[in-house]
């Protein structure tokens, strides 16, 4: 009598995501990442084995470290994310500061509207307000320190946000209490985006 063999699903667990090249799966889920990713994420996300993950990500980190990239791939807190390499942060700041001069763009004078009077707000809420995805004028608003987080939506986990004092500060009120009256539906905000556009003209002028 031969021994029984076990089944197929106990050897060989199906994984939801087709199995695609590792190292570019990984790469290509990082680069979207807001933040840290730990392995069994990143190994349900690429549909590859959890050894597998963390042998190709130490891999990718230790080829970008050989290559002399302008980034690196860290594992901090347990997670794994791209930063830009400590070497060339002169060069990120610089970046960064110039573009803290430019006038802001359309698209963010209305992200920044929405954020302004429905705060503390999701960006799938600031999303669906404004018809379009948010995220990239988000990071923006962010980096230039006009928005900040709020801590995290109770029944969904989304991250929320609201304007920051840097934001009163440019715009010359006190209070959120002193923003011009607006109508309850948005996007109609014609004059807000002027009075948005004239603080951050005045604020440009005050640097000159």
């Amino acid at each position: 009598m031969t021994a029984e063999t076990p089944p197929e699903s106990a050897t060989d667990e199906t994984l939801d995501v087709p199995v695609a090249a590792l190292r570019p799966s990984l790469e290509a889920v990082l680069m979207i990442a807001d933040q840290p990713l730990d392995e069994t994420t990143l190994a349900s996300a690429v549909g590859h084995p959890v050894d597998a993950v963390s042998a190709a990500l130490q891999g990718l980190a230790d080829e970008y470290a050989d290559q002399g990239r302008g980034f690196e791939l860290r594992n901090v807190a347990g997670g794994w994310r791209f930063y830009t390499r400590e070497e060339y942060a002169a060069v990120v700041e610089a970046f960064v500061l110039e573009g803290q001069q430019a006038r802001l763009t359309q698209a963010a004078l209305e992200t920044l509207a929405v954020v302004a009077y429905k705060q503390p707000v999701s960006r799938a809420r600031v999303s669906a307000i404004r018809g379009v995805n948010v995220d990239g004028v988000m990071r923006t608003l962010l980096a230039r320190g006009l928005v900040e987080e709020a801590g995290s939506e109770a029944e969904t986990g989304a991250h929320l946000y609201r304007t920051s004092s840097y934001f009163l500060e440019r715009i010359g009120i006190t209070s959120l209490d002193d923003l011009p009256e607006l109508a309850p539906f948005l996007p109609e905000m014609e004059d807000l985006e002027d009075d948005l556009a004239a603080f951050t003209g005045a604020g440009q002028e005050g640097q000159a």
